[in-house]
This record gives C-alpha cells, sequence and structure tokens, in this order.
C-alpha cells in the first residue's frame, strides 16, 4: 500500500513524539478506498498529493470538468462537493432544491481508475516488448533473452498447464483472455505493495474491479458453453421426479451465478484482508506512541519487522492469487465444454 514503507522509516522518530490522537478509521480507508486524488505523503502538517481530474455530469449543469483540488479541504466547487458522512461518503455530491444529497454521473479519473490505466499500459508495454524480440530472431536458433527470457516460461506454464489442461481440445480461442486477466491481476497485485506512486492503489481489493473480471468470466463460459453444458443445466441426467420439481434444474441455474461470485469474493478478499493486515500492524507504531519512548520502540521495532515479512508474503500471494483466479475461470470455462473431456 501507499507511504506503508515510509511509515516504516519515520518509525524511528516516534518513540519522541506525542500523538494527541490516532484515528484508526481514517488511516485504514484512507488506505483502501478509493479517492478523487493520489496522495504522495504527507510532511509536517502539509498533504503532498496528485490531483486528478473531476468529471461531472448532471441535468443542471451538464458537463462539468475541473480538477480534484477545487474539493480539498472541504471546499465546494460549482454546488460539488464530497460527502464527509452518510452513503455517499467519499463521493462527489451536490444539494438538491430540498436540501438532500444528490449522486451526481461521476466520470471522473479517480485513483483506481488511473491505476488500472497505468497497469493496462504496462501489460501492453511488456508484450509488445516480448513480441518485438521474437519478431527480430530466429526462435528456432536463439534462445529467448531480456524480458522474453521471463515471460516466455510464464505464459508457456499458464497456457498449457493451467488452460489447456482444464479447458481442453479448442483452448486456444480463451487463452488471451485467460493470460491477460493472470497479468492484470499481478501487474496490480505487486503495484498494490509498492508504496509510492505509480503504485499502492488497492485496484484488486475493490469489489467493483473484481466484479468487473468476473462478469468477464461468466460471460466467456455461457456465450460459449456447448448444448451439452446447457442441457446438463436444465435437464440434467438424473431421476425424473427431480426435473420435475425442478429441484436439480433451479440448483444448477444458481450454480450459474455462485462460480463467478466466488471469483469476485475470492479475489477481493484476500487481497484486501492482505492490506488491512499489514496496515494494521504498521498502525501499532503510532497507536502505541504516547505509552513512552520504550514500549513504543520497541513495539515499534517489532511491527515493522513483522510488517516487511508480510510485505514479501504479499509477493507471494499476488502471484497465487492471479493463478488462482485464472486456473478457476479456466476450470469453469472446461465445464461449458463436456466434449473437450472425452
Amino acid at each position: 500500500m501507499m507511504k506503508r514503507w515510509l511509515l516504516i522509516l519515520c518509525f524511528v522518530l516516534l518513540p519522541f513524539a506525542k500523538a494527541d490522537a490516532f484515528d484508526m478509521k481514517e488511516y485504514l480507508f484512507g488506505h483502501i478506498m478509493d479517492s478523487y486524488e493520489w496522495h504522495i505523503t504527507t510532511w509536517g502538517e502539509k498533504h503532498i498529493s496528485i490531483p486528478l481530474p473531476v468529471i461531472i455530469v448532471d441535468k443542471n449543469q451538464g458537463l462539468s470538468v475541473f480538477s480534484s483540488s477545487r474539493l480539498a479541504h472541504g471546499e465546494s466547487y460549482k454546488g460539488y462537493f464530497i460527502a464527509e458522512e452518510g452513503i455517499f461518503e467519499g463521493r462527489v455530491v451536490s444539494r438538491g432544491e430540498d436540501g438532500e444529497l444528490v449522486r451526481p454521473l461521476d466520470l471522473s479519473l479517480t485513483k483506481n481508475a488511473l491505476a488500472i490505466v497505468i497497469s493496462g499500459l504496462i501489460l501492453i508495454w511488456l508484450i509488445l516488448a516480448c513480441s518485438s524480440w521474437y519478431r527480430r530472431h530466429d526462435v528456432l536458433k536463439e534462445t529467448p533473452g531480456g524480458l522474453a527470457a521471463v515471460l516466455e516460461p510464464v505464459i508457456t506454464m499458464i497456457d498449457k498447464e493451467v488452460i489447456k489442461s482444464s479447458i481442453g481440445e479448442g483452448y486456444e480461442r480463451f487463452s488471451p483472455y485467460l493470460l491477460t486477466a493472470f497479468f492484470f491481476i499481478l501487474i496490480n497485485n505487486l503495484l498494490g505493495i509498492v508504496p509510492f506512486f505509480p503504485g499502492g492503489a488497492n485496484v484488486t481489493g475493490n469489489i467493483a474491479v473484481t466484479l468487473s473480471l468476473a462478469v468477464f468470466t461468466f460471460l466467456a463460459v455461457n456465450l460459449f458453453g456447448n448444448r451439452h453444458y446447457f442441457k446438463e443445466i436444465f435437464w440434467p441426467d438424473v431421476p425424473i421426479f427431480l426435473k420435475a420439481i425442478p429441484i436439480m434444474p433451479l440448483i444448477e441455474f444458481i450454480g450459474l451465478f455462485t462460480k463467478p461470485f466466488s471469483l469476485m469474493v475470492r479475489l477481493f478478499a484476500n487481497i484486501l484482508a492482505g492490506h488491512i493486515l499489514v496496515l494494521s500492524v504498521i498502525a501499532m507504531v503510532f497507536i502505541t506512541a504516547r505509552l513512552g519512548a520504550v514500549l513504543n520502540g520497541s513495539l515499534s521495532f517489532v511491527a515493522v519487522l513483522f510488517g516487511i515479512f508480510m510485505d514479501c508474503l504479499e509477493i507471494l500471494v499476488a502471484f497465487i492469487q492471479a493463478y488462482v483466479f485464472t486456473m478457476l475461470s479456466a476450470v469453469f470455462i472446461g465445464m461449458a465444454h463436456p466434449q473437450a473431456h472425452k
């Protein structure tokens, strides 16, 4: 997460400081939630952030585009402001004629949205750089080098050992999506560990992102499933009374949605839990700041060591979660092609 290593570096000074208060909620949610600016660090009382464009469309003012810096510190601009509480907390709102908060159509480039653009550009660069090597060299005579040497074994493993073994015949048409999903998740997971720009955004710990990925898998499964797959759903090979009631068709139909739901929740929950765990460990530095130099210093030392260990563990988790999402997506797609497993 962003600022994590900055917190680690400054912990040495905290035993000699007195904290008036520590808002755990603001600390945690400020790191894991989306925002209209990209916070870099805090120097004394000054917050250093990268303002992002706010793009609002409503029926009264039409299209409004302005910098998020105009809404900083509770200020308002053109009647828009960021709600501090309620169901629209942290979102740009305005007040209607009755005084109630109104949520306009928000197309802003938020922190998570910008992080997705950055990770997408990194992914495109990796693939183009890798393909460029193959265009310039004879693969039958030369061993891949540079970036191609790093990516080829990973791509081959995912494509042959995961996608092909799970889907079977005809797996090639699903490989582009599944490989893209794998590297997209992996890149965002790794960037989430980096504590400085362009890292630190909680992209794969955002349920809207994991929902979108799960929807893509849902479409890949159900738009390209063969007739045997749909027969097993609506007329499964079970005793007739189970189909006539219908118990089994209903269970199978619900299963259409529980599979992508499990993909969505698994990725979201694991990444979010990892971030919260590391942030909570580092928070011990601040929570114990008023307990004296000895206690604060000793607990801070332990917290920092454990935080570094958890960050290293998150690198492994980043790969595992990308692998699991891709593997389960491939398994679900393979289940939609029963004839491929003859």
